[in-house]
């Protein structure tokens, strides 16, 4: 027997789009029937299962939550590239990060961490973020329908892969 997948551990249907109130609510519910204290007076065996079944929950919903890792997770559902074997970026793309790389080490320097400047900046990050995230969801949903569903994986995984350099460059430029 296979075991489910975060989504079916939810109830949820397998599909990037998730309305996250009914996320929690799921998880909520699902864990107070699997939490280890109620199965105090249980056997050992079902004290075991208890613990591993709340531990593959609170997994599930961890990875659900963060709109990410749900597409990281999703596209390997799907049959999708790692990263690890799709890693090849369009060269303007890896240049434009670097240029943006070499932006923020001098903005580290030169300016206070509450800065017009580096706000400005991590506004700009966090909106070039977002779009990359609307672009995995737009592609997602092209993937039901689509002819060619291996070239819509690896856009996905291209997108997931920009997004991560972006993320990295807003966790750098928060650093202090």
């Amino acid at each position: 027997m296979t075991q489910p997948d975060h989504f079916a551990r939810l109830g949820l249907p397998r599909r990037f789009a998730l309305d996250l109130r009914e996320l929690e609510r799921l998880y909520l519910a699902r864990s107070r029937d699997l939490h280890p204290d109620f199965h105090q007076l249980g056997s050992s065996t079902e004290q075991s299962a208890s613990l591993d079944l709340s531990a593959r929950l609170n997994e599930a919903y961890s990875v659900l939550r963060d709109p990410f890792q749900r597409a990281n997770y999703l596209l390997g559902l799907e049959g999708g590239p790692t990263a690890a074997e799709q890693k090849e970026m369009p060269a303007a793309f890896l240049e434009e990060m670097l240029e943006l790389r070499m932006e923020i080490e001098e903005l580290r320097e030169t300016e206070p961490a509450d800065s017009p400047a580096r706000q400005a900046m991590e506004r700009r990050l966090t909106e070039r973020r977002d779009r990359l995230m609307t672009d995995v969801g737009v592609e997602f949903e092209k993937l039901s329908v689509a002819g060619d569903r291996s070239a819509v994986l690896r856009g996905i995984r291209q997108r997931l892969n920009a997004l991560k350099y972006v993320r990295n460059l807003i966790r750098d430029l928060q650093s202090v």
